[in-house]
């Protein structure tokens, strides 16, 4: 062991914040785990954090980490970090907090009080592009903060991400990988690099450009753990910290998803569907690809906001019996709510569910609202269960079908990872939905693997990308369709779910003419 080398991948998730030690062969050595209250409200609809409980839980992962392995720290070559996206935070000079996180899952909006000037606000015009760039504008959190708490905008240096708070810790430059640009910012996504001076984002955001930290590649050094750091994690002073990208990017790479015939779904709070390209391609126009984990690429995400969040709900409102049971035989609760899967047959006997359980910006627009059609005396809770997974599967399916035929490349496989992956049910009924082999990946944690594999190009223990991915990255179980489950689903998906959204659309808009919900 004496000549092995180590990567420091740490995962600051939604739900947790992981420390994760990594071998060059993609090997998890070793986890320190905290679980996380995601956010606090202080007001309905808000969802907030003190960014320093994100640091102090780090810190707290890591010790976990190092009771768990026993190794010597000076073998570990360098750190990479990778994070939830979008969630934002006003630092003043010295990096400290001028007020809370304001969380990605936050539903605050801003006032939009005057229309973009300009030929960049006729273009908008032009194209019916303005309700787009409205709603871009309203869910900006930096206009809130600049809106209702003047002070802390007069007082604020910098505006970061989550990403660019903790690297500052790590590092003590204001720094952050071009991988973690997502959110409400003037980013040109693609260029990837901060908006021009002649941008219209600069006219619709209230930051300046020196207010927005040094972006870098994916791969490329943002610095050296400062000693405070090393000693807060427990680290030699002096590792290199490189760069690596959001959570979903790097769930991306992570997974081995390097090729854009290859989807990677995220079974996660938020469930996507990805592919790599080398160029920008927008699968749902004015809709950006987001920068993946690899330098000067793209991954054309689809986006079903609450996505596994949904399966949390369920089990929160309707599985205390499984959860309980689970305690008392000392298993896992997803073994049982697998059975719960299990004992309903293929289209949850016609009950099917279209998981727009928050509004979308265009396809679905703001406007949707989640929907169940079909129910009869027959249907119980299993059948409910099994059909958030249908709806969040058949989701991520249309997604598919879009990314297709926007690039004209044909997916072939599927990599499914996130905190859903792990149930065999939903791996199976992925793949007889899709009609493809759903494949899980070595590891659970893709998200960490992949943050560990930029790490190891940038420090030169793997030559590029690609041969970092071939040796750190593999399958794991595969899960092949059905044939009679999949005759079942094409039908299903094609003759009802696809036409579902544009049926109910017009009561979508009543009831939110009505009710004023969702605002």
């Amino acid at each position: 062991m004496s000549g092995t080398s180590y990567l420091l991948a740490i995962d600051n998730g939604t739900q947790s914040v992981r420390a994760l030690l990594f071998d060059l062969a993609g090997n998890l050595i070793g986890k320190g785990r905290v679980e996380l209250e995601a956010y606090y409200s202080t007001q309905p609809g808000w969802a907030e954090q003190d960014p320093e409980y994100y640091w102090q839980c780090l810190g707290e992962a890591c010790r976990r980490l190092w009771q768990q392995v026993d190794i010597d720290r000076r073998l570990i070559k360098g750190v990479s970090l990778t994070t939830q996206r979008g969630t934002v935070i006003h630092v003043d000079e010295q990096g400290r907090p001028l007020r809370p996180a304001i969380l990605w899952l936050d539903q605050r909006r801003a006032e939009v009080r005057e229309r973009i000037k300009g030929p960049w606000g006729w273009l908008f015009t032009l194209i019916g592009a303005e309700a787009t760039v409205n709603h871009f504008r309203g869910q900006a959190e930096i206009n809130w903060v600049a809106q209702h708490q003047p002070e802390v905008a007069a007082r604020t240096h910098k505006v970061l991400l989550l990403s660019g708070f903790l690297t500052h810790r790590l590092v003590g430059a204001f720094v952050d990988s071009v991988g973690c640009a997502v959110g409400y910012l003037p980013f040109d996504y693609k260029r990837l690099k901060w908006a021009g001076p002649g941008d219209w984002k600069w006219q619709a955001l209230a930051v300046r450009p020196e207010q927005l930290p040094t972006l870098h590649k994916p791969g490329e050094r943002l610095g050296a753990i400062t000693a405070e750091a090393g000693r807060h994690l427990g680290v030699p002073e002096g590792l290199p910290l490189i760069a690596a990208g959001s959570d979903k990017a790097c769930e991306v790479l992570g997974a081995g998803g390097e090729q854009p015939d290859i989807a990677c779904l995220s079974y996660g709070t938020t469930a996507t569907i990805n592919t790599t390209r080398t160029r920008y391609l927008e699968t749902i126009p004015l809709i950006p690809p987001y920068p993946a984990a690899m330098p000067d690429r793209y991954n054309t995400e689809v986006m079903i906001y609450r996505g596994f969040w949904m399966v949390s709900w369920f089990k929160q409102e309707f599985g205390l019996r499984e959860m309980q049971q689970a305690l008392e035989l000392g298993i896992e609760p997803e073994t049982l709510f697998d059975e719960l899967v299990d004992s309903v047959p293929p289209g949850s006997m016609g009950l099917l569910l279209q998981p727009y359980w928050t509004p979308g910006i265009r396809e679905p627009g703001l406007e949707a609202k989640g929907s169940i059609i079909g129910f009869g005396d027959v249907h119980g809770r299993a059948h409910l269960y099994r059909a958030i997974l249908e709806g969040l599967a058949y989701a991520l399916r249309q997604g598919k079908e879009r990314i297709e035929q926007r690039s004209g490349t044909r997916i072939s496989r599927l990599r499914v990872s996130g905190g859903g992956s792990q149930s065999d049910a939903a791996m199976q009924l992925t793949a007889d939905i899709f009609g493809l082999p759903a494949e899980r990946p070595h590891t659970y944690e893709t998200s960490g693997l992949g943050a560990a594999i930029a790490c190891a190009v940038g420090l030169g223990l793997h030559r590029d990308f690609p041969t970092a991915i071939a040796a750190m990255t593999r399958v794991g179980q595969v899960f092949q369709p059905n044939a009679e489950a999949q005759r079942t689903y094409q039908r299903l998906y094609r003759e009802v779910y696809l036409r579902m959204y544009r049926q109910l659309r017009p009561l979508y808009r009543s009831i939110r003419e009505i009710t004023g919900y969702p605002a």
